[in-house]
Order: structure tokens, then C-alpha cells, then sequence
């Protein structure tokens, strides 16, 4: 199983092969910002990639669109669109 880390508080969770990113999160009982219930609408749910980009999917036409259209910068992945496949460490300005 994946373990994701936190570069603020150093914690970790485990996560399921596949799963995207955002429902990892969510079923850790993380916070993750969202305003179109992970419908790949908003964009609000980009989170920084620190360590392990290469672990995760590559990016779909609906993240590659939001990306573009809210000017999302690189090292950010919108995690309803982002399936997690090994390690990795995040971060996010909100938590």
C-alpha cells in the first residue's frame, strides 16, 4: 500500500493502490478543499506534490483543462483526477 506524508506535520497514511487522490484523503479523514463534490468542476482540490510525482497518473483531459483554464502552476495535481500509485509527500496552503 502507498503511504502519503504531510511536509508540515511529518505525519503519513496509507492509502489504496489506485485510488485517487482526494478519496485517499478523505477516507484518512484529511481535508481537502472541493466545491464540485470531486467532479472534476472546480479545481479546487489542486494539491502540491513535494516528493513522489512520479507515482501518481498520468494527467487526464479533464485535469490537463482545469490546469489550463485556472492557471494552476507545475508541482500541483488536482487530486479528484489523480490516481495514487507509490509514495508520496504533500502539501496543500490550508492545512
Amino acid at each position: 500500500m502507498p503511504t502519503i506524508r504531510f511536509k508540515k506535520n511529518k505525519n503519513s497514511i496509507e492509502v489504496s493502490m489506485g485510488a485517487t487522490l482526494m478519496s485517499s484523503l478523505l477516507e484518512a479523514g484529511v481535508a481537502v478543499a472541493s466545491s464540485c463534490d470531486a467532479e472534476g468542476v472546480c479545481a479546487k482540490c489542486g494539491i502540491q506534490i513535494i516528493e513522489g510525482a512520479e507515482n501518481l497518473s498520468a494527467p487526464n483531459a479533464t485535469e490537463l483543462f482545469l490546469k489550463e483554464k485556472n492557471n494552476i502552476q507545475a508541482g500541483f495535481r488536482i487530486s479528484c483526477q489523480t490516481q495514487v500509485f507509490g509514495d508520496l509527500v504533500l502539501d496543500v496552503g490550508y492545512w
